[in-house]
């Protein structure tokens, strides 16, 4: 593995593993590409374009190789807590498995503890863990309700994102104030009055 290394502010050293095998795949390949749509693959520009390519996709896809269930149950704690938890706003950027563009917004997570309780960051982590996948908005917001679900056994589990889709903007009808919303609950987030809670919670600027 080809490792990029660095530690942030809050000490979390951040590890980037690239697979020299793949590097050099990838790169042949978007070298092709490069040259099929008419560029000059060999000027300075575009010399170390195809391995930055291949690296950036690597990257964008490390999910495949992350474990959401792991993620969640390196930071179960037993808490007697039974009221809403609400992590809101976490960035989440994609890729469109259709066209192979980003798409890109915000996920709305909350749920309703069972005698079980995660570590906070664990959450985005697991949005992380399925976003860096090629994906569809649809699938993505059913992944992290059901490996929360399934995971935490809350008493119920309710997710909202909200993206904006390269694939509608650069392209296609190239709408680009478009936005899509998509929703997924569980349990006790089926009942209106709890649901019309959350959404009245996400929807508000407390902080």
């Amino acid at each position: 593995m080809l490792n990029d290394d660095f530690e942030n502010e809050d000490g979390y050293k951040k590890i980037d593993h690239y697979n020299p095998k793949l590097v050099d795949s990838i790169s042949s390949a978007y070298n092709t590409i490069l040259s099929d749509v008419g560029e000059n693959t060999t000027r300075e520009g575009l010399l170390k374009t195809p391995i930055r390519a291949a690296k950036a996709m690597q990257y964008l896809t490390q999910g495949y190789d992350l474990d959401p269930v792991e993620i969640l149950k390196s930071a179960m704690f037993k808490e007697e807590y039974s009221q809403m938890v609400i992590v809101k706003d976490i960035e989440v950027y994609s890729l469109c498995e259709h066209h192979l563009l980003p798409f890109f917004g915000k996920a709305h997570i909350a749920y309703i503890p069972n005698g079980h309780i995660v570590g906070l960051s664990k959450l985005p982590r697991v949005v992380d863990c399925f976003a860096r996948r090629l994906q569809v908005q649809e699938r993505l917001t059913n992944e992290i309700r059901d490996c929360i679900q399934s995971t935490l056994n809350p008493l119920g589990v309710a997710v909202v994102m909200e993206c904006s889709h390269l694939c509608m903007q650069m392209r296609g009808v190239q709408k680009q104030n478009s936005v899509t919303t998509t929703s997924a609950f569980t349990g006790e987030f089926l009942k209106d009055p709890t649901r019309k809670e959350f959404i009245s919670l996400i929807s508000s600027k407390l902080h």
